[in-house]
Parts: structure tokens; sequence; C-alpha cells
């Protein structure tokens, strides 16, 4: 289905989203811990979604995702965390997050956030104009 990359600094919750997302279809080409070589490791992989553990969403975690929303701005991204409060939702749709994965996970939830968030996105892509079309 997607080239999907997980980035985590916890070896744990990587093998298990990545166990998820392979049994949901999905095509895991790299995992990294959030480490500034790590991301730019998996940013180098060139995958359509990425499942990103920033830490604590202070100025050094939001830099890691804004790190990765320079070097793929085409990829869906999806904030993976323990604690997702309102004000964490906000900065992260602000930095243009598509989803968020709550730990612990639950595979069926996980891959269903994910579809939808497909779904929706696609939608979204139909529905806006292409404007390179109507040019000239």
């Amino acid at each position: 289905m997607l080239k999907v990359v997980v980035i985590d600094a916890n070896a744990i919750s990587r093998n298990l989203l990545t166990s998820v997302l392979v049994s949901g279809g999905h095509d895991v080409v790299g995992d990294a811990t959030t480490s500034p070589a790590g991301i730019a490791s998996m940013i180098k992989l060139r995958p359509q979604l990425v499942c990103i553990d920033i830490g604590e969403p202070n100025d050094a975690g939001l830099e890691k995702l804004d790190a990765v929303r320079t070097g793929l701005p085409k990829a869906l991204v999806f904030l993976v965390s323990g604690k997702i409060d309102p004000a964490t939702v906000q900065l992260a749709l602000e930095r243009g997050v598509h989803g968020f994965i709550v730990k612990p996970f639950n595979g069926a939830t996980v891959l269903t956030s994910i579809r939808n968030t497909i779904v929706k996105v696609a939608r979204q892509h139909r529905a806006t104009p292409n404007t390179e079309d109507n040019a000239g």
C-alpha cells in the first residue's frame, strides 16, 4: 500500500507500530530514532507516510516535525504520542500533521485512522481545481 517510515526514540514502540503497519498491508521501508541523523536518513527514503513521536511538544520536538515537513512536503505525517492534549493537537495541525496515533497502540484504530486520513486527503485533492490546467 504506502511506503512508511517510523521515527520514535523508543525501540519497543517503533517495533510495535511497524508490526501494526505491516499487518495492515503497508510497506515499512525504515525506522529510526528521533535524532537529527535518524530523521535525515528517513527523509532520504522518500516515504509516503511518516509516523513520528517528537517527544515533548516543545521547541526541540516541534523542530523535528518541521524537519520532516520540510524534507517531505507531500508525505502524510502522523504524530505518535502517549499524551495528546488540545494544545498539542493545535500546534501539530498548524505544522502540517495529518493525523494522530495514540500510545498505547490499538492496531485496528491505527489502521482505521490512517485509512480515513488517506481517503480524506484524496477527496480534498480531487476537490481542489488544478490551477496549472486552468492557467493560460
